[in-house]
């Protein structure tokens, strides 16, 4: 998964920095202001004394020289005077924060920022970027801790929850794995609810607080969300392979997910285009063999390695008994419908679907389900189902599949279809990549 990135302190110091602190007045020039008649009360100020270390025009000047043994000489002498007020502080701690920023002294600059937030002399909108900076501050940090703890704060000083991500990051890398799974799974609710497409990094960060875990359940649930709305090959395959990888997973569906997979993949391995294959000559469907180990020679995965001569004669092997069952294919249909049950209509009408003939195929299928006597009617179904989706025909595919059940993985199978035949258009997002 991308690593989540924060706004560089930096910038942000960049904008509260020196040009932020506040036109300094002397004390005396304060003074004078009050005494005259029908005068405002006097705004906060400075003594002179303090007023000739740290006038705002020099410490620029200073630091733009470079001259930072100067400005914390100032500081220091400054900070000696007895009795400082509130506001004397404030300004000493403004200055602070942009020595600190530019010699990378983050211990000067996270407590200068924590005084100044906490002395009550900040505008609001001062206020938000402060505690915002201090925040990514003790982020970059990762002092996750402490920055969770501003980061909260600034979502109940301003209402803002845009350090929403942030803080669920930072309860992730402190290894909260539980919390960062409780508000994950908040935001995915919320979005589904509201109708939206949930945030591609919050689905990846759900997957990893999975596998930290070992919550095969959780990780699960993210993955076949990044297959429904940001589908691409990596993800398919993992959610395929590790549905396999279900305890209670039926093996004879192993097909089945291959159907699936070369589907919606734009290349499977020459493992998967071999074993697929071999599994189709078991079924009885040489045609749908003879495609996949097509497809396989095509990318450029097969023939090819120390199992390049078993992948061409599998593949003569495929090319015969495909050519005898378009040749053939027609006379079966009768042999079929004698039959005491509806498996060989189904078959029968699934080699035409691997054909490009789908209502002929599709009708097949609906015949021997409707014959009866199967092993399985519920497998049937899923068959029906990708077959009409096979075909394009998303309305009944979708209506099929929805009623499918089972725990086996064919009620996996026919969801993940309905996903399939429901795919955003434009296809895949980024490969998915581990947290940092």
């Amino acid at each position: 998964m991308p690593q989540f990135r924060i706004a560089r302190i930096s910038l942000l110091l960049a904008a509260i920095g020196l040009s932020a602190v506040p036109a300094l007045t002397p004390a005396a020039l304060a003074q004078d202001k009050a005494a005259a008649p029908a005068a405002e009360a006097p705004k906060d100020s400075v003594r002179p004394e303090i007023y000739k270390l740290v006038e705002p025009a020099q410490i620029k000047a200073l630091l733009e020289a470079k001259n930072y043994a100067e400005v914390q000489s100032r500081l220091d002498q400054a900070e000696a005077l007895p009795n400082k007020t509130v506001y004397e502080n404030f300004v000493l701690n403004r200055m602070r924060i942009s020595l600190g920023s530019a010699t990378n002294n983050n211990q000067m600059t996270t407590t200068a920022l924590e005084a100044v937030i906490n002395s009550g002399k900040l505008q609001p909108s001062e206020q938000r970027d402060f505690i915002a900076a201090l925040g990514n501050m003790y982020y970059n940090a990762k002092d996750y801790q402490k920055a969770i703890t501003w980061f909260n704060r600034y979502q109940t000083e301003t209402g803002d929850n845009k350090m929403r991500p942030y803080i669920i990051r930072a309860h992730y890398f402190s290894n909260d794995f539980a919390t960062a799974k409780t508000e994950l799974m908040k935001d995915l609710e919320a979005a589904q609810k509201a109708g939206q497409a949930p945030k591609l990094e919050e689905l990846q960060l759900l997957a990893n607080t999975g596998a930290k875990t070992k919550d095969q359940a959780t990780y699960l649930l993210a993955v076949e969300n990044l297959v429904r709305y940001y589908p691409n090959d990596d993800y398919w395959i993992d959610l395929l392979s590790r549905t396999q990888g279900k305890a209670t997973y039926s093996t004879r569906f192993a097909l089945d997910v291959y159907r699936l997979q070369k589907a919606a993949v734009s290349k499977m391995s020459a493992e998967d285009y071999a074993e697929m294959a071999d599994l189709a000559l078991l079924a009885g469907q040489p045609i749908e063999a003879k495609q996949a180990l097509d497809a396989g020679f095509n990318a450029g995965v097969l023939g090819k390695g120390p199992n390049a001569d078993k992948h061409k004669k599998l593949r003569a092997q495929a090319d015969r008994q495909a050519a005898d069952d378009m040749k053939n294919i027609g006379s079966g249909e009768a042999s079929a419908r004698k039959s005491k049950n509806g498996t060989g209509l189904i078959n029968l009408g699934y080699a035409y679907v691997t054909m490009g003939q789908y209502d002929k195929g599709i009708a097949l299928i609906q015949e021997g389900i409707a014959k009866g006597g199967l092993p399985n009617a519920e497998d049937a179904k899923l068959r029906l189902g990708y077959s009409y989706a096979l075909a394009g025909k998303k309305d009944d595919a979708i209506k099929t599949l929805q009623s499918v059940q089972g725990t086996d993985g064919r009620g996996d199978l026919a969801r993940y279809w309905i996903m399939w035949v429901n795919r955003p258009a434009g296809g895949a997002a980024a490969p998915a990549q581990a947290a940092q």
